[in-house]
């Protein structure tokens, strides 16, 4: 057994954030790091240079302007999937899902639907999105294998997720179809692992950049590393790293970070 850290983070552009993200790894020396709305179809050379003198290497599913994920890891990443490909399902032109297996766990990287409006199309397509997940998980996966599901989920768990709920108790974040969606999710036999270690709430990962949500502690917890059971009662702990929210530069997201005993 060997501890790995696990970070799940939205840069909010990869080129914006490159020096950040490179402060991270130092920072934290996670083994993997799963990165949302990369804002680009690739990762700039700066950081590719940065990754390979670090011992990373990098799977990408990216889009230019909008959306990508990524996969950073120290273990070099194997039967790499992006999107829903091979599931029998039309193409998603929007780049959310990456996977690949790394040092003998399957690890998915996730950036879910902000959904827009509740009723309109980009919320359909929200609810869609997170089922097709969900399928996807029952047709490949099994509940008892280590599996990791990170990233940006949009979606709020619980009140206690929320630093003021009644402010956003009818947004796409929290109203309740959008949470039932989410447990579905991890309904395949997913583990919250942040939520295990502060069952009581109020740790949150994302303030908005508008109306100095920070400083006011307006947070809420869309950011997630979920993992199946046999892995979860492996976390040994699990947090928001909150300083790199502050300063300029900073992106609305902070890092979640995970440390597991890792099975050979």
């Amino acid at each position: 057994m060997a501890q790995v850290r696990v970070i799940t983070w939205n840069v909010n552009s990869v080129k914006v954030r490159l020096d950040r993200l490179l402060g991270v790894l130092d920072r934290h020396q996670p083994d993997v790091v799963c990165l949302q709305e990369l804002k680009a179809q690739a990762l700039p050379d700066g950081l590719l240079e940065g990754l390979s003198a670090r011992g990373y290497h990098a799977a990408v599913h990216g889009q230019k302007t909008y959306n990508g994920v990524a996969i950073l890891s120290k273990a070099e990443p194997t039967e790499v999937e992006r999107g829903f490909e091979g599931d029998g399902g039309p193409g998603d032109e929007q780049a959310r899902l990456i996977g690949a297996n790394v040092g003998g766990v399957r690890v998915y990287s996730a950036y879910f639907p902000n959904g827009g409006e509740v009723g309109s199309d980009k919320f359909t397509y929200k609810l869609a999105w997170m089922e097709r997940l969900r399928a996807l998980l029952d047709t490949r996966h099994r509940a008892d294998e280590p599996l990791i599901l990170a990233g940006d989920m949009n979606v709020a768990p619980f009140d206690d997720d929320v630093a003021f709920p009644e402010r956003w108790a009818d947004s796409t974040h929290c109203v309740p179809r959008v949470r039932e969606a989410l447990q579905h999710v991890e309904g395949f036999g997913l583990v919250d692992v942040l939520h295990e270690k502060h069952p009581g709430g109020k740790v949150y990962s994302w303030w908005d950049y508008r109306q100095l949500a920070f400083p006011k502690g307006d947070g809420l917890r869309i950011d997630i590393v979920y993992a199946t059971a046999p892995l979860a009662a492996r976390c040994v702990d699990a947090r928001v790293d909150r300083d790199e929210r502050k300063g300029q530069g900073a992106s609305d997201h902070a890092p979640v970070i995970a440390d597991f005993e890792w099975p050979a």
